[in-house]
């Protein structure tokens, strides 16, 4: 598919995040891309994954695009979603559809701007979609200045300028400022637990919404339901 279409498969659509982080009960390869096979039988339009390796297993089971990201600490740096030109390379070298990185105004290992990376980007992978994992209106800004393609909120409540928050509060706020404030598509993400939270996205303009824990992560959903009865 062209990019063009890419977008436009994922218009209004469901992407299901399928991804485990090693010191949880389903990382591996081989049970995301069950977990992503599953996704697409349910009707998913995408899958958003993390690691070279899951990204291979996956592509070898859906035929669905994949957003593609590498999740990694540096000691120099609190930016953990693909947050070098390292991380770029490994993704590239399985073709996810689009690449996803942390578009927030904090510096990168090695004290790296986002304009420095994105630059590196477009010069060696001008053809790569890109997604902006943001946390504020500043950033989606920004990115979209930058030359990102899609804009998501994966990163609102995760940065110090919005710890606390939630993309759902005061009837999506940040959404809708977001959607006002850029012209390229935005996902929605980050704690989208119902399918009503996820029809309410794309009722007010998202162009597609993605939910990871409320669908892939048994014990998040496990926990949900623990603590709901806990007062019984």
């Amino acid at each position: 598919m062209t990019n063009h279409e890419v977008l436009q498969s994922l218009f209004n659509q469901l992407i299901v995040s399928c991804q485990a982080l090693e010191d949880e009960p389903l990382h591996g390869g081989r049970i995301m891309a069950k977990m992503a096979l599953a996704a697409q039988q349910g009707g998913a339009a995408g899958i958003r994954a993390n690691s070279r390796e899951d990204i291979a297993a996956i592509k070898e089971n859906v035929d669905l695009p994949v957003i593609g990201i590498v999740k990694r600490d540096y000691p120099d740096s609190s930016v953990y979603i693909t947050p070098t030109m390292l991380e770029i390379e490994e993704l590239v070298s399985v073709g996810p559809e689009m690449i996803a990185l942390d578009a927030t105004n904090r510096l990168r290992p090695g004290s790296l701007t986002l304009e420095e990376l994105v630059g590196q980007i477009k010069e060696r992978f001008p053809d790569q979609l890109l997604m902006a994992d943001v946390s504020t209106v500043e950033e989606a800004v920004a990115a979209e200045r930058l030359g990102f393609d899609v804009v998501s909120t994966t990163l609102v409540g995760y940065t110090r300028e919005t710890e606390g928050k939630k993309i759902y509060d005061d009837d999506f706020a940040i959404v809708k400022e977001i959607l006002q404030s850029v012209n390229i598509p935005v996902f929605a993400e980050g704690n989208v637990y119902t399918p009503e939270t996820a029809k309410r996205c794309l009722e007010l303009g998202c162009h597609a919404v993605v939910v990871g824990g409320a669908i892939t992560r048994p014990q998040q959903i496990t926990r949900r339901f623990v603590e709901g009865i806990s007062s019984c």
